[in-house]
C-alpha cells in the first residue's frame, strides 16, 4: 500500500471534510453553503374537506389513484403550548407524549397556537415579517409529530387576547413604525398597515416548507384547518361591520394561498344585537355588545365551518349548577340547529372547558357538563347532522402544569374523565366508519370494547 499517498492526500482531505462538517452542524443557518438536506418519510394521510354540513377525509390510493371518502366526526382537544415546547430539543418529548397519548385515547384533532408575537427570544414573529427560525422549526416538529400519530391540527394564526402578543402587539408595531392608529383595539380590523402585517405573517406560515419533512404547510394533510383569530371580540358593537369585513378579506386571502385546507374564524359563538331572536341564548347581555355574531360571521363563502366555545362557569357568575347545565344544553342545541338549517356548514365546538374540582353525587362536575356536549355530538353524528365534534380545553402532560388554568387537566390522572373521552372517540368512530376503517399507528382504544 502507498502509505505516502495516504499520509499526504487522504488524511488531510478527511480532516478538512470533518472540519467543514462540524462547521455545518453548528453554524449551518449562517453559512453560504449547505449539504443536501434529507427529509424524513411520513405516513400517508388524506386531506379533510367539507360536504355541506359534514367533514370527510379524502383518501387516495397511490397505486391505483382511486379516491375514497370517509366521514369524520371529531373528538379532540386543545394543547396551545405545543410549538413553544418544541423550541428546545430537551422538551420535545413532552410534545410527542401529548400527541401519542391523545391518539391512544382515539382523539383525532388537536387545536394549538401557530403564533407568538413579540420581541422575546422564544417568539415566532419578532417584528412584522421577521421570524425566529428556531421557533419555526419547533412548529415544523409539531406538525411532523402530529402526522406520525395520525393527529390533525387546527392552527390558530393570531390571538385576540394579550397572551403571546396578540392583536395588541400588532397595534404596537404599527405605532412604533409611526403609523397613525386609533387608540381602540378595534383598529386591528381596519388599519391598512396592521392588516398588511397580519397578511405578511399568514403568508409566511401558509407557504413555509417544513425543515424536517420538506412538505409545504399548504400541502400538509396533517393540518386540519387555519383559524383566523382566537376569540375575536370588539370593544364596541359599533365595530361589528369592521370585523365582518376583516373576516371576509382574510378568509379570501388565506384561500388565495392555500386551496387545500379548511378555514374557520375562531368564534366563541355569541349572537349580536341585530339577531334579537337568538340574543336570549347568550350567557349574558354583555355578549351581544362585542361586535360579533355567530351567524353573520360564519356565513362567508370562504369560511368552511364554524366554531363555538363553551365556558358556562366563567361566563355565568353566581348561579347554581343546574342553571349552567340548562344554559349549556340550549347553547349546544341552538348552534347545531343553526349550522344545519341556516349556515349549512359543520359546527365544531373548538373549546369546551369545565372545572374538575367540583363534585356532585360522587361525579366530577366536569364530567356532567362534558357528557352533555358529547351526547349531543353523538346524536348529531348518528343522524349525519352538523354537530361535527368537540375539543376539550385543555390537556396537559406531566411537567407542563405551568400552562394550566382552572379548566386544564392531565387526562390519565382523572380516570372517569379519561374513560368518558375514550368512549366518545369509540362511539363516534363506530357510528360513522366502523372499527375496520380506522388505521392507526398506535393501539386502537376501541378494539378492547368491540364485540
Amino acid at each position: 500500500m502507498d502509505t505516502q499517498w495516504r499520509d499526504k492526500k487522504l488524511y488531510p482531505a478527511l480532516g478538512i471534510f470533518t472540519i467543514l462538517f462540524l462547521l455545518y452542524l453548528n453554524f449551518n443557518d449562517n453559512l453560504n453553503f449547505s449539504f443536501p438536506q434529507i427529509f424524513i418519510r411520513q405516513p400517508q394521510m388524506g386531506f379533510v374537506g367539507v360536504n355541506q354540513t359534514r367533514f370527510f377525509i379524502k383518501n387516495e390510493n397511490k397505486k391505483t389513484q382511486a379516491l375514497t371518502f370517509e366521514e369524520l366526526y371529531i373528538n379532540g382537544w386543545n394543547s396551545y403550548w405545543l410549538m413553544e415546547e418544541s423550541i428546545w430539543v430537551s422538551s420535545r418529548f413532552r410534545v410527542s407524549q401529548m400527541l401519542k397519548r391523545g391518539a391512544e385515547m382515539g382523539l383525532s384533532v388537536c387545536r394549538t397556537w401557530a403564533f407568538s408575537d413579540g420581541g422575546g427570544p422564544n417568539d415566532l414573529q419578532l417584528l412584522p415579517g421577521v421570524f425566529n427560525e428556531r421557533v419555526f422549526k419547533g412548529l415544523d416538529f409539531v406538525i411532523v409529530e402530529a402526522r406520525k400519530h395520525n393527529i390533525r391540527l387546527i392552527l390558530s394564526l393570531v390571538n385576540n387576547l394579550k397572551a403571546y402578543g396578540g392583536t395588541a402587539q400588532y397595534m404596537r408595531w404599527a405605532q412604533e413604525a409611526g403609523t397613525n392608529t386609533s387608540s381602540s383595539r378595534d383598529a386591528f380590523f381596519t388599519n391598512p398597515t396592521v392588516k398588511a402585517y397580519y397578511k405578511s405573517f399568514v403568508k409566511a406560515i401558509v407557504t413555509r416548507k417544513n425543515s424536517i419533512s420538506g412538505v409545504k404547510y399548504s400541502e400538509e394533510p396533517a393540518i386540519f384547518a387555519w383559524e383566523l383569530i382566537n376569540e375575536p371580540r370588539c370593544e364596541s358593537s359599533s365595530s361589528a361591520a369592521a370585523l365582518q369585513a376583516w373576516i371576509a378579506e382574510m378568509a379570501e386571502f388565506v384561500k388565495s394561498l392555500d386551496k387545500k385546507h379548511l378555514v374557520t374564524v375562531g368564534l366563541e359563538g355569541f349572537y349580536g344585537v341585530e339577531k334579537t331572536g337568538n340574543i336570549g341564548l347568550n350567557p349574558g347581555k354583555w355578549a351581544s355588545s362585542l361586535g360579533v355574531d355567530f351567524i353573520e360571521n360564519s356565513a362567508n363563502e370562504n369560511i368552511d365551518f364554524t366554531s363555538v366555545h363553551a365556558y358556562p362557569h366563567s361566563w355565568i357568575k353566581g348561579i347554581n349548577s343546574d342553571t349552567r347545565v340548562d344554559f349549556l344544553s340550549r347553547w349546544v342545541d341552538s348552534h347545531i340547529s343553526e349550522a344545519e338549517k341556516i349556515l349549512k356548514k359543520p359546527v365544531l365546538f373548538t373549546e369546551v372547558g369545565f372545572p374538575s374540582s367540583i363534585q356532585k353525587n360522587g361525579l366530577h362536575d366536569m364530567n356532567i357538563f362534558l357528557k352533555i356536549v358529547y351526547d349531543k355530538i353523538y346524536e348529531s353524528a348518528k343522524k349525519r347532522k352538523a354537530g361535527a365534534g368537540a375539543l376539550v380545553w385543555q390537556l396537559l402532560v406531566e411537567g407542563m402544569e405551568r400552562y394550566g388554568d382552572q379548566f386544564s387537566f392531565i387526562a390519565w390522572k382523572h380516570p372517569s374523565t379519561y374513560k368518558l373521552m375514550v368512549e366518545q372517540s369509540c362511539r363516534l368512530n363506530i357510528s360513522t366508519q366502523g372499527l375496520s376503517h380506522k388505521k392507526l399507528n398506535h393501539k386502537n382504544p376501541c378494539l378492547a370494547n368491540a364485540s
